[in-house]
């Protein structure tokens, strides 16, 4: 059991007979009445995010979560592949469950998120940022640099991103992976 006061993004609570992560809190301290927490909850199995408004001190069970270190293989028919980096074994995984399925490369790192008491499969987090070649993109122009006009641009994935107008074709670049947004190019 949890209180309000334990609450932190990321969290996974038990609510409405289902588990959901907190995405993001805020504790309100009104001038009048109790204090109350508002969230923002992200059903695990359907991905729909809820709003809900806690009672400052309300319990809620709290559901135990383990982050596990996987290596992802190949995408088949049946979804996407990894292997436990301890044990050997391989596990499938549908694309719903993972963050952004479009930045995965052969042999990348990732932690799948079970339910430690069900040993369910809750979702796939890449990491913050990932390294990818840039495969497709209009020539770039030297010294192209001084606006932030960006363009469009196909990485060895097949994601499509934006990158600044100087980045060429099998140029490395670094994007976060959470929004597929550029961060800056990378030394080969």
């Amino acid at each position: 059991m949890a209180s309000t006061a334990d609450f932190k993004n990321g969290m996974c609570i038990e609510y409405n007979n289902g588990l959901y992560f907190i995405i993001e809190f805020q504790h309100v301290k009104p001038g009048k009445g109790p204090a109350f927490v508002r969230t923002k909850l992200k059903n695990v199995k359907t991905g729909k995010v809820v709003d809900n408004t806690f009672t400052s001190g309300h319990k809620v069970n709290t559901a135990r979560i383990e982050r596990r270190n996987y290596q992802f293989l190949y995408k088949d028919d049946l979804g996407y592949n990894f292997m436990d980096n301890d044990t050997y074994e391989q596990i499938n995984i549908e694309e719903e469950l993972i963050d952004a399925p479009q930045f995965l490369k052969d042999g990348e790192n990732v932690d799948v998120i079970f339910h430690a008491e069900e040993e369910m499969i809750l979702g796939c987090e890449l990491p913050n940022h990932v390294i990818m070649e840039i495969t497709y993109t209009e020539p770039g122009l030297k010294g192209d640099t001084a606006t932030n006009a960006s363009k469009p641009a196909t990485t060895e994935t097949g994601a499509s991103i934006q990158v600044p107008l100087f980045i060429d074709q099998g140029d490395v670049v670094k994007v976060e992976s959470k929004t597929g947004n550029y961060v800056e190019r990378v030394k080969k």
